[in-house]
């Protein structure tokens, strides 16, 4: 189960607006072995396309460098989807490549890019294996 915090799931959804029709794509960083999003990272989508994310590969280099310097990993990694479910598609099962991240995917495709219901799901992606799993959000993460 993800165990998300509301202020980060709405920056998720903004994210998701702000760039649609294109798709939005980013990383929530936590510390290591703590499976806790903190870090809120929007990335820029370098294929600037409604049906395709791809991380720039400098921008990706310079994250995994300062999660390094800062003992964290990726948490969660989400994109959108702005004309279908919010549900991995083939590219996106074998582009997954964080065994441990969950993957969350937010559509747009009812709303665009205004205020209104969204669809927001989280998976685990491992081998090509893909598993949907309950997403609870918080306001505070207990402790």
């Amino acid at each position: 189960m993800l165990v998300i915090r509301r202020e980060l799931v709405d920056r998720i959804v903004a994210h998701a607006r702000a760039d649609h029709p294109d798709e939005a794509c980013g990383v929530i960083a936590g510390p290591v072995g703590t499976d806790r999003p903190e870090r809120f990272i929007p990335m820029v989508n370098a294929a600037r396309s409604p049906t395709f994310y791809e991380f720039d590969s400098s921008d990706l280099l310079r994250l995994y460098r300062q999660m390094d310097d800062l003992d964290e990993v990726p948490v969660v990694i989400y994109h959108s989807h702005t004309a279908t479910e919010a549900r991995p598609s083939r590219t996106d099962i074998s582009l997954a490549s964080e065994p441990d991240a969950h993957y969350v995917l937010v559509s747009t495709r009812q709303t665009g890019p205004l205020d209104g219901p969204y669809e927001l799901r989280s998976f685990r992606i491992v081998d090509g294996q893909v598993s949907e799993e309950d997403v609870q959000i918080v306001e505070a993460y207990p402790g």
